[in-house]
């Protein structure tokens, strides 16, 4: 096996909005191509860099088994989000974490932040910040769980569409590759992801919107809850459904019904015309 490091457009351009630059499928696209191309054979993506729609002739052939599905806080001084003094400046790039942050703590300043996890990190100190919200799956990969100054529950912040998984790409027609690559799929993860994109798929692919969802599978049931924001964090419409897990897909369907219905979609039609969507980093 050889492996091979492809830069994407997303990775160059760390100084600019994502918004401006065409949202979070610029971290994927020069490596799909090159999987289409033929020049790799298998590639590897964090799942909620995903879009909604995967391109005709691809797929994902695995899903390992799930990180830490939470958001962390890494804060100057060890503060949890409680503890934080009115006007505390957090850092983080998401619009998801932004809206719910907002929607607990309307008086702490959220500074808009790009780049990997040390850059991030580091303007604690360059940027004058009371601490960085970032993804547990990311920290816990480099081993920094020491930096942690809170694991933030899923109840406080729901995580992004498919927060904390791997996805295992492949070229549709290669059955053999896939088959081989079977031993890292993981059932269950494959299970709640599923209903989680499902969800993503029916509220348009990644609009320019706060999105968040999780599903938990219990034996046979999955539960999932989901979450779409309006970008200043006035408006948030959060609801959740329960099934057999046999239905993960349809539930995520169903979940994004219940939430269009409820508002969601009167969010949708105000963003139609805005910039390209924008979602979560793997960090």
């Amino acid at each position: 096996m050889e492996l091979l490091t492809i830069r994407t457009t997303g990775d160059i351009l760390k100084d600019v909005s994502l918004a401006r630059i065409g949202g979070k499928g610029l971290f994927i696209k020069e490596i799909e191509e090159a999987l289409l191309r033929g020049e790799v054979d298998i590639a590897v993506h964090s799942m909620k860099d995903l879009p909604a729609e995967i391109p005709e002739g691809l797929m994902i052939a695995a899903t390992p088994p799930r990180e830490d599905p939470r958001d962390v806080l890494i804060s100057r001084d060890g503060r949890r989000l409680d503890q934080m003094p009115p006007g505390a400046r957090i850092g983080t790039g998401s619009l998801r974490r932004s809206l719910q942050l907002r929607s607990q703590r309307p008086d702490i300043e959220v500074v808009p932040l790009r780049g990997n996890l040390d850059t991030r990190i580091r303007k604690i100190e360059t940027e004058d910040l009371a601490g960085v919200i970032l993804a547990a799956a990311g920290i816990r990969r480099m081993g920094w769980e020491a930096k942690v100054s809170q694991f933030i529950p899923v109840r406080t912040m729901l995580p992004a569409v498919g927060q904390g998984v791997l996805g295992i790409e492949t070229r549709r027609e290669d059955q053999d590759l896939r088959e081989l690559l079977g031993f890292l799929h993981d059932p269950v993860t494959g299970c709640e992801v599923g209903a989680e994109r499902a969800f993503l798929k029916k509220l348009g692919g990644g609009c320019q919107l706060p999105i968040a969802a999780f599903a938990k599978l219990n034996g046979g049931r999955l539960a999932i809850e989901g979450l779409v924001g309006s970008v200043d964090g006035r408006t948030v419409i959060r609801h959740g459904v329960e099934g057999d897990a046999a239905d993960a897909a349809a539930l995520g369907v169903e979940l994004a019904g219940i939430i269009l219905a409820r508002g969601g979609r009167a969010l949708l039609e105000e963003t139609q015309g805005a910039p390209p969507p924008v979602r979560d980093s793997g960090i």
